[in-house]
Order: C-alpha cells, then sequence, then structure tokens
C-alpha cells in the first residue's frame, strides 16, 4: 500500500515539474513570435508612408519645375569669314629621285658621304681607281702629239713643193701632198676628240651627286669593285621642296577649274590622326583625266617643306582651299534644328521667350553653319535644351558646360559651296542640306577645321558664351 502512495506520488510530482517547464517554454516562444510581427508591421508601414511622400514630393517638384522657365544654352549669331574646303587623301612624292650609279668599271676607293646627308648638285660622292683610266688619257695625249709632229712636217713639205717650178716636182707630187696635210690635220683632231672623251671617263672616277636632295642608305661599301650596270652606289631624294600627289571626287573638278583660273588656290597637307597642319603650298597640276575606275581626279601640289614635316611615301590628309565667304552669318551647328517644314532655330527675344524661325542654311559642317536667310548678326539662338522647349516657351539662359570649344570663324570651314554635291573624300555639301556622315579611308576621326563629316547633335555646344538675358 505505501509502495502504490509513493509511486503515484513520484508520479505526480514528475507531471507538476516537467509541465511547467514546457508550458513556460510554450509562452516564450509565442511572446517572441508576437513581438516579430509587431516590427514586420511597422516596418511595411512606414516603407509605404515613406514612397508615398516621396512620390508627392517629385510630383510637386516635377509641377513646380514644369511651370517654371526652361534653361537653355544660347549663342548670338556673328558675322564672319569662313573658307571652304575640298578634302583628300594623298602621298608625299620626291619631286626628283636619283640612283647614283658609277660609269665607269673600278674600286671604290673611298664613300665621301654619310648616310641621310644633304648634298648639293656636285658634290663628290665617291671615288672609284682612275689608275687605268689616267693611262689611257696620257696614251691619248701622246698619240696626238705623234700626229701633229707629222703634220708639222707635212705641211713644211707642201710648202718647199709649192716654191718649185712644175719642172722640178710634179703636179700630182703637190696634190698628194696636200692630201697628207689634209689627212694628218683629221687625224689630229680625232686625237682631240679621243681626249676629251677619256677626260670624260677619267672624270667618271669621282662620283658627284647629280641633284640637290638627301642622301639614302648606302648600296656598296670601300673596296668593291663596281661596273656600271651595277644597282648603284645611294639614292638621292629631292625633299625640299616635295609633291604630294592627292584625289578628289569628280564632281569637284568644275568648281577647282572655275576657281583656279582666278588665282592659284593653297593647299593644307596635314596628320592622318590629328588636325596639326604640316605644311603650305599651292596646286600645281591637275591630271588630264578622270579615273574611271574610281571617278577621282589625280591632284599634284608643292610644298616648300622647310621643316622637313613631309618625308617621299608618307601619307597625309590634304585639304584645297576652294574659296572664301565673305562676311556671312553664322551660328553653331547644334542650333539648327529640322522640322516637317525644313530647317529652323529657336530665337531668344528680349522677353525671354524664345520663337521658332525658320532658316535657309547655305553651308554646313560639324562646328558651324551658314545661314543665307533668316538670321541677322544680332539675334540670339539656342544651342541646348530643347527638351521642353516650343514656340513662346519662356526660358533662362545659361552658360556653356566648361571646357566646351567654341567656334570662330577660321575654326572651322564650311563643306563646300552650293552645287558640289557631297562625296566621301570631299568636304563639300550641297546648299540647304545637313551633312551627312562620311567614312573615311584612313577612318581618321572628325574634324573642326574643314573636317566636314556629319553634323554634330543638338546636345552639343560650340558656341561663344553669351550672357543671360533671363532672369
Amino acid at each position: 500500500m505505501r509502495l502504490e502512495v509513493r509511486r503515484r506520488t513520484n508520479a505526480y510530482l514528475h507531471r507538476l515539474i516537467w509541465g511547467s517547464a514546457r508550458d513556460r517554454t510554450r509562452k516564450v516562444k509565442k511572446l517572441f513570435k508576437s513581438i516579430l510581427a509587431i516590427l514586420v508591421i511597422g516596418a511595411l508601414t512606414a516603407a509605404a508612408v515613406h514612397v508615398t511622400t516621396g512620390g508627392e514630393e517629385r510630383q510637386r517638384g516635377r509641377h513646380g519645375r514644369a511651370s517654371g522657365p526652361v534653361p537653355v544654352v544660347a549663342a548670338q549669331a556673328r558675322i564672319a569669314d569662313v573658307p571652304v574646303w575640298l578634302e583628300g587623301v594623298g602621298t608625299a612624292k620626291a619631286r626628283n629621285t636619283v640612283t647614283v650609279r658609277p660609269q665607269v668599271d673600278g674600286k671604290i676607293l673611298s664613300i665621301d658621304f654619310k648616310e641621310g646627308q644633304d648634298v648639293k648638285r656636285g658634290d663628290i660622292l665617291a671615288h672609284i681607281d682612275p689608275i687605268t683610266y689616267q693611262a689611257q688619257l696620257d696614251q691619248a695625249l701622246a698619240k696626238k702629239a705623234l700626229d701633229e709632229a707629222q703634220l708639222a712636217n707635212a705641211k713644211l713639205d707642201l710648202e718647199r713643193y709649192a716654191k718649185l717650178s712644175s719642172n722640178v716636182v710634179s703636179v700630182k707630187t703637190v696634190d698628194t701632198q696636200r692630201a697628207l696635210v689634209a689627212q694628218l690635220e683629221a687625224q689630229v683632231q680625232s686625237d682631240e676628240a679621243a681626249i676629251d672623251s677619256m677626260r670624260a671617263v677619267l672624270g667618271y672616277t669621282k662620283v658627284v651627286a647629280p641633284i640637290d636632295g638627301r642622301t639614302g642608305l648606302r648600296l656598296v661599301d670601300v673596296g668593291n669593285l663596281v661596273r656600271a650596270s651595277d644597282a648603284g652606289i645611294v639614292v638621292i631624294t629631292e625633299v625640299r621642296p616635295i609633291s604630294v600627289l592627292f584625289t578628289l571626287p569628280q564632281q569637284d573638278l568644275p568648281a577647282i577649274n572655275k576657281a583656279r583660273s582666278v588665282r592659284a588656290l593653297d593647299v593644307e597637307a596635314l596628320e592622318t590622326d590629328s588636325d596639326a597642319v604640316l605644311d603650305r603650298g599651292t596646286l600645281e597640276v591637275i591630271d588630264n583625266q578622270v579615273d574611271q575606275t574610281t571617278g577621282t581626279i589625280r591632284l599634284k601640289a608643292d610644298f616648300p617643306n622647310e621643316t622637313l614635316q613631309l618625308w617621299p611615301g608618307q601619307f597625309v590628309n590634304v585639304r584645297l582651299l576652294l574659296k572664301t565667304l565673305d562676311d556671312v552669318v553664322v551660328v553653331p551647328t547644334a542650333a539648327v534644328q529640322r522640322g516637317p517644314d525644313g530647317t529652323f532655330v529657336y530665337v531668344v527675344g528680349g522677353d525671354n521667350k524664345v520663337s521658332m524661325r525658320p532658316i535657309k542654311v547655305a553651308q554646313q559642317d560639324d562646328s558651324q553653319s551658314v545661314i543665307a536667310e533668316g538670321l541677322s548678326a544680332a539675334d540670339i539662338v539656342v544651342t541646348a535644351g530643347f527638351a521642353r522647349l516650343k514656340d513662346g516657351a519662356e526660358v533662362q539662359v545659361s552658360a556653356p558646360e566648361e571646357g566646351k570649344g567654341r567656334a570662330t570663324p577660321q575654326a572651322s570651314a564650311p563643306q563646300a559651296d552650293a552645287g558640289i554635291a557631297p562625296t566621301s573624300e570631299t568636304a563639300s555639301i550641297t546648299a540647304g542640306e545637313p551633312a551627312q556622315p562620311a567614312a573615311r579611308t584612313n577612318d581618321r576621326r572628325q574634324r573642326g577645321e574643314g573636317r566636314h563629316r556629319g553634323r554634330k547633335t543638338n546636345s552639343d555646344t560650340n558656341a561663344d558664351l553669351v550672357p543671360a538675358v533671363g532672369p
């Protein structure tokens, strides 16, 4: 009985102790879950409030900006003299190239020039052994002396025969002696010619420069036996002045001929990978026929090349000054807009409001446009900020970004005058037409000075800084 009571008592105590522990654990877990749910709900509520408040603020800011003046960048039209260039790719070529060859056979005794040296006509370049040719000259001189002695003796005999009467000396003898004198005189003349020839041959043992120019790499060394049929001793090229051969499309030929009949045309040679001008020269020759395969005409220009910036065989970009447009209205190309009715610009008025004004573009390149009609030098045109711009909108003119280039009259050139068709090798475009992108054969980059390959976008600014006309 006691054992039964003890067992039941132990079982009760066990349930009481361990049952309470499990209840406490269950309650703690339930509390943590409640706290976590409250935190999540609070975070979601805060995020929703933030998003709603921020959206309302952005809407208020957007409406506030839309109701204010439109910020734009503007530039003033100006009067300028604009050059018209035609562009092509050319190759520098020496005006004269001479391979100096030996004219006699013999051994090279000395080389009297340095590779890459500038030489003048008549400078001695090399010496060939002259002993054999000097001996031949001496032999010719001796032969002449012998013939001259025989001639003198024959002349004396002729004088004696002429003084005697016909009874002593027959007429036949006198005539024979006279013929002998003539024969010896001819022999002496032959000897003189042989002497001159031998002197010339002896002179060939001194190899001299036939032209002014610069020597190349030496083709033969001292001590070698050379012959008149050998490859040569050195090559001399004339690099001051130098010529450049370049091509232009055949469509430009009428304009070039017309301009050349009035004045000499200036030509500039530029580096292939930059705008640097290597040298300036003049157009000398227009080829007498068009290449039917490529539809181009070859031209040659001469350059003084005083600083040796041009080298034979060098590829260069060439531009030909066709003419200069005097006192024309010029605006940045970024200001010119195009719509269904043609080209137009936004002109800023005195009341800080813009008006759309139709214009006619005479010439255009990637930095500036020549305006034929519609603008004057006093007008201020918008060059950037067209997103919310419309006719009659109020604007606030701001300064261009620091570092933007300024378009100057001589910094860049239009693509060509009216009537010249655009091509890939020329800067010319038809009047009033937008410039079209063109691929260059050497993939050179876009230029500002006469390299007219396409039109800047409206976001680009190449204008002078214009004072703000708005608040």
